[in-house]
């Protein structure tokens, strides 16, 4: 029981029905418990805490069981992979930096080989350059108080639809024909589509897109709903944005 606080123990142990000494260790997380609440003049935003990345699970998982209802015309396998450990570096055995979807992809390429031999390498290989991975990470809204921080041109809104992320230094994967395939695909589905690129002055942060992107060799485009207040423990964005999410997953 050394370097933990006594009364911790304690508590935990009463919480959970035990005595302290069969504690052996413990892995402890702070959350904010607090449901999440609509806000604004017309209810148009949504406030909770994790919204980086929770809406994205939320609005992928939902998209995948709709889509699942009749999948008779279905030729190609839909896959939604969530990963911990994304803002810590994803070099994890469950992080984006693990074998795990290289791994998905090749079991279940193997699995519905028509081949008794199992899957060869050029099979496998021709369905990675098939294959193509939705990177889908919150974006950063423009800020009414902070308009400068974004390109003038590039300065996502909420409610606005979702962001296609670009960066020349690899921050992001988006490249000339991965965000060609959103934006035609948003076209079809009626899903507005915006688009940001970081200043030039300013650092950018990164996504599990380029990790994966490098470790399969899958085609790979990055995009997010837009919202405000990133990485604070109550996050706020646009409940018509997770909607378009919603109906582009879908698509």
């Amino acid at each position: 029981q050394k370097g933990h606080e006594p009364l911790l123990l304690n508590a935990i142990a009463e919480k959970i029905g035990v005595p302290v000494k069969d504690i052996a260790d413990m892995e402890l997380n702070l959350y904010d418990v607090q449901p999440a609440a609509l806000g604004g003049m017309k209810k148009e935003f949504l406030n909770s805490a994790r919204l980086d990345n929770l809406a994205t699970v939320f609005a992928s998982i939902e998209a995948l069981m709709a889509h699942s209802a009749d999948i008779s015309n279905d030729e190609d396998i839909c896959l939604v992979a969530l990963f911990d450990h994304e803002e810590v570096g994803s070099q994890s055995a469950q992080g984006a930096g693990s074998p795990v979807m290289m791994e998905a992809v090749k079991r279940i390429s193997a699995a519905l080989s028509e081949r008794p031999e199992g899957l060869n390498a050029d099979l496998y290989s021709a369905c990675i350059r098939k294959s193509f991975i939705l990177s889908v990470d919150q974006a950063h809204a423009i800020h009414p108080n902070y308009a400068s921080k974004h390109e003038s041109n590039h300065g996502p809104k909420i409610n606005g639809g979702v962001v296609i992320k670009t960066n020349s230094n690899q921050r992001y994967t988006t490249n000339g024909v991965t965000g060609f395939f959103i934006r035609e695909l948003g076209r079809g589905a009626n899903v507005p589509i915006q688009e940001f690129v970081v200043r030039n002055d300013c650092p950018c942060g990164s996504t599990i897109g380029p990790i994966i992107s490098a470790r399969t060799g899958i085609r790979t485009v990055d995009i997010g709903m837009p919202q405000l207040s990133m990485h604070s423990c109550r996050e706020m964005m646009g409940i018509t944005d997770l909607t378009y999410g919603f109906e582009l997953f879908q698509a």
